[in-house]
């Protein structure tokens, strides 16, 4: 893959022609948009699985022993267990991966937003599957090895770039497929980032179970199986994936004209060099993190939280969590993981509620509506579950999530109404550098807030008190920078010939018979509604699968 800087001219953006060249996927008149959303599905539901990567923490810390852990000595520090194999991983030691996700994910979508934008989502796509599908096999060639240094460079590194690839690839182009619904097409794609762990987690935990055996805990055979069908529907959604001519738009559609009511939506265009020196960019910046640090925070502490602040009273029991005995905190931890499924499921729907509602609340007012209302509920998490209240905890807690879902699905539509189409995409990478930075922020202050809490003495039950009313306080902070983004000053817009001069960068054609080639006319065979119905159930059905799933966790805590 070749890089080069944004400013650079036209050589990194692939042959004229080339099969993955952006020419060959210039949509014909007649394509069905709606063949697009499941292509991004294919890629971000493979992808989404970093979600679910904790499913091998337990296992692999028993990699060498099998049935128990055999224990690294005092001397063994982080470092030596990067290369140990006399010693098994300790859990806060494999848990640095998932760090390394996020990090290179938001990183690397920096980096790279604007090659995708001039190169096209399907050379985007097939390296995001090379990398994703890559690092994975190189991860079970660390499990084989008991070299966790080889995991953390394929799955943390060379996945994590994998995943920043694939996670903006399709955004771009939803937005441009979809100018007349920007909120619901993006809320449909990043909907199947949040889906990835309900189906691969239950996917790896059914392939470790058959490969299994009396010396191997079987996650190698599982990552190889798994990378194997990730690298199929990654490359055929990649392959999958057309962007309309650049004089495109929905028949019988015309952009609204220019209102006090939507005045936030811009008609200029900002070249992704300009975003660092925006203020409403930071603000937008401020505005995701946020959102997101409070958000994950909570999903990470999830089903320890549950547990201590209600204990006994989970199973029926009146006593607290530190008097319960060995068999019923097995109990509870079963009830516990229904709850952080039963989260998943909101997190996964609010992906597509809420951005779709922006599409007629507007992006500004609907953030508003997360920091409010988020606020109020995180508020009020501590009276009940000093008042034992089940039903209120958890209800503040599903809604939580599903804004925190929202919050990701929504802010693409956000960037675009401010910043334009033509490098949204890109735009959109540097933004994820505020995801990166809530991935650390907000693990933390939980985590220590709750360590701090109970070195003081403080009861389990209370130990989170403080935390939800730090995590409003971040919802404050979010809710005045969002009341402060205001439409771009026009001084930051491209000019016409600058514009003009982008589009030939990006091989941007005004209709598909001026591409190269003859990949392009191909895509006009793609108009049958059943062919469209056959992509969307190659998506669907695995994702049904994994809701039924998640379903039946949920049931458990129900029960």
């Amino acid at each position: 893959m070749t890089t080069h800087t944004l400013d650079s001219p036209r050589k990194g953006g692939g042959a004229e022609g080339g099969f993955l060249s952006k020419e060959r996927i210039i949509a014909a008149p007649g394509f069905n948009r709606w063949l697009v959303p499941p292509a991004a599905l294919a890629i971000h539901l493979c992808i989404g699985m970093a979600y679910g990567f904790s499913v091998f923490w337990l296992p692999l810390s028993k990699a060498l022993g099998i049935k128990e852990p055999i224990k690294c000595g005092p001397d063994v520090g982080f470092f030596a267990e990067l290369f140990t194999t006399t010693c098994d991983w300790k859990v806060s030691t494999l848990g640095w991966m998932y760090t390394l996700f996020f990090v290179l994910l938001g990183s690397s979508a920096a980096l790279w937003g604007g090659w995708l934008e001039r190169v096209g989502p399907r050379r985007a796509g097939v390296v995001s599957a090379v990398c994703w599908c890559g690092g994975m096999l190189i991860s079970a060639l660390g499990v084989h090895l008991h070299q966790f240094w080889l995991m953390l460079l394929g799955s943390g590194v060379i996945g994590g770039i994998g995943l920043g690839l694939g996670y903006i690839s399709p955004v771009s182009t939803l937005i441009k497929w979809f100018p007349d619904r920007r909120g619901m097409a993006t809320g449909m794609a990043i909907m199947g980032f949040g889906g990835g762990a309900m189906i691969g987690s239950p996917l790896a935990a059914e392939l470790m179970k058959r490969f299994a055996t009396d010396t191997n805990i079987g996650v190698a055979p599982t990552f190889v199986v798994m990378a194997l069908i990730y690298f199929v529907f990654m490359m055929a959604g990649a392959l999958g994936y057309r962007v309309p001519a650049s004089n495109w738009k929905p028949e019988g559609w015309t952009p609204p004209p220019a209102q006090a009511n939507n005045a936030m939506i811009t008609r200029g265009h900002v070249h992704v060099s300009k975003v660092w020196g925006i203020p409403q960019f930071w603000l937008v910046w401020m505005v995701l993190c946020m959102n997101v640090s409070a958000g994950i925070g909570v999903i990470g502490m999830a089903s320890p939280m549950l547990q201590e602040v209600f204990g006994g009273s989970l199973i029926g029991l009146q006593v607290k969590y530190g008097q319960l005995d060995k068999a019923q905190l097995k109990d509870i931890a079963v009830v516990a993981a229904g709850f952080t499924a039963l989260l998943s499921l909101f997190n996964i729907g609010g992906r597509f509620f809420w951005a779709s509602l922006s599409d007629k609340l507007g992006r500004k007012l609907t953030y508003v509506v997360f920091f409010v209302l988020g606020g109020a509920l995180y508020a009020s998490v501590p009276a009940s579950a000093m008042g034992g209240n089940k039903l209120m905890f958890v209800a503040a807690f599903c809604l939580i999530l599903s804004m925190y879902g929202g919050g990701f699905a929504t802010v693409p539509a956000y960037l675009a109404d401010l910043f334009g189409t033509q490098m949204v995409g890109a735009i959109h990478g540097r933004l994820l550098t505020a995801w990166a930075t809530a991935g650390i922020l907000g693990p933390v202050v939980v985590n220590y807030m709750r360590d701090y809490q109970i070195g003081l003495g403080l009861p389990r039950e209370q130990v989170y008190n403080q935390t939800m009313y730090i995590l409003v306080g971040m919802l404050v902070v979010g809710l005045i920078c969002n009341l402060l983004v205001q439409p771009v000053d026009p001084k930051y817009f491209m000019t016409e010939a600058e514009l003009a001069e982008e589009k030939r960068l990006a091989h941007d054609r005004a209709v598909a018979s001026q591409a190269s080639g003859s990949g392009a006319g191909q895509a006009s065979t793609s108009a049958s509604p059943a062919l469209a119905l056959l992509a969307w159930a190659a998506v669907g059905i695995p994702l049904a699968w994994g809701v039924y799933r998640t379903a039946l966790s949920v049931a458990k805590f129900f029960n």
